[in-house]
């Protein structure tokens, strides 16, 4: 799906990496916030927009720390939706 390495848990798809940035699954109502935040963009897919993934270009993770962030909210997502069955 999107063109790179993927990551799943609890079976479902929380992060990945492609030669754009990292890919992040979020809730769709926290879209806005994290479009907030620098170096994230909205996922583009064959023209259309994914409102339950980010993109976040390198700069945006460049310390490990800030990857961490961003893998934890692609766990805490994927965690929570199986929990949901969504």
């Amino acid at each position: 799906m999107i063109g790179g390495l993927s990551f799943m848990v609890s079976g479902k798809l929380c992060c990945g990496v492609n030669r754009m940035g990292i890919l992040v699954r979020i809730a769709p109502e926290m879209r806005k916030q994290m479009l907030g935040q620098p170096h994230v963009l909205l996922m583009k897919l064959a023209g259309r927009t994914i409102s339950s993934f980010v993109r976040v270009e390198p700069e945006g993770y460049r310390t490990d720390a800030a990857l961490a962030k961003w893998v934890r909210t692609g766990v805490s997502f994927a965690v929570s939706a199986s929990r949901r069955k969504v």
